[in-house]
């Protein structure tokens, strides 16, 4: 497929290039992105090259795996990125620090989802390690239902299993199910 541009008044989705070595570098640096992913530590500038030109282009290629810019809607400035794989029909995502609480990112993911199920997916699959409040409240605010606590789809950095939280937002709009948020990640 070729890549899609999506976009709101609080959010542009585009798709990253080299040209946004400098952002994701930066970004990959923040210790809560280095926590809660399994990107590259320490993350270098060739790692996000390696990212650019061995995941982004060949995912959009293969219809493994889209992957988008987060900008501002008249910026050109990469802010976080969104990507959702089509295996699982997950969604994977992280946001530099100076975006974080504007809003970008609940936009972003409402965009994504939508333009999956506009492509026929029933569902969506969302999960986060245990603990990432920030991307648990997003997926709250997305309509995300919580489904559970278990071992993630991707391993962690050193390989192992990674305890996760669980969600699924359905394309029929119906609560994938009733279970409480954990306490940890409910909203405040």
């Amino acid at each position: 497929m070729l890549p899609v541009t999506l976009s709101s008044p609080v959010v542009r989705l585009d798709m990253p290039t080299r040209a946004d070595t400098v952002a994701i570098t930066e970004a990959c640096a923040d210790p809560a992105i280095q926590r809660f992913t399994t990107v590259p530590s320490p993350y270098r500038p060739q790692d996000a090259h390696a990212f650019i030109d061995a995941l982004v282009g060949p995912g959009w290629a293969s219809d493994r795996e889209y992957t988008w810019a987060i900008r501002r809607p008249h910026s050109t400035w990469l802010e976080g990125v969104i990507a959702f794989r089509t295996a699982h029909r997950d969604l994977g995502f992280w946001l530099a620090p100076s975006a974080r609480g504007s809003g970008m990112m609940t936009a972003a993911v409402g965009l994504v989802v939508d333009w999956a199920f506009s492509r026929g997916n029933a569902d969506v699959y969302w999960e986060c390690f245990v603990g990432n409040t920030g991307s648990a409240g997003v997926a709250r605010r997305a309509g995300f239902s919580y489904t559970g606590t278990g071992p993630g789809l991707i391993p962690g950095r050193d390989g192992r299993d990674v305890e996760c939280w669980k969600g699924l937002r359905r394309a029929d709009g119906v609560p994938a199910t009733d279970r409480p948020w954990p306490e940890a990640a409910a909203p405040t």
